[in-house]
């Protein structure tokens, strides 16, 4: 299953957390953003259960995390241009 996370961080720790998430097997891609929230992941987990662990586990203990919303992904699309370049790579 796929999620997002939100997280908001207390004041210049953008890139300490940035470097844990992306280290996380579960973490498929990490952004820095602007505006009321300060870093989005996307997560890759088996089931809601993993997921909420994952969360309390190894996300909210993080030093600099203030406060995380999980977004749980109940329908997911490609663009008809990514999946040609997913099929081109496969071969």
């Amino acid at each position: 299953m796929h999620a997002f996370v939100q997280i908001a961080l207390d004041s210049a720790r953008e890139q300490e957390v940035f470097d844990r998430l992306q280290d996380l097997p579960e973490v498929k891609e990490v952004s820095v953003l602007f505006g009321e929230w300060d870093i989005l992941a996307k997560l890759e987990l088996e089931d809601p259960e993993a997921l909420g662990t994952f969360i309390l586990n190894k996300v909210r203990p993080m030093q600099g995390v203030r406060l995380t919303s999980t977004m749980i992904v109940a329908k997911a699309g490609q663009k008809q241009e990514n999946k040609i370049l997913a099929q081109a790579r496969q071969r």
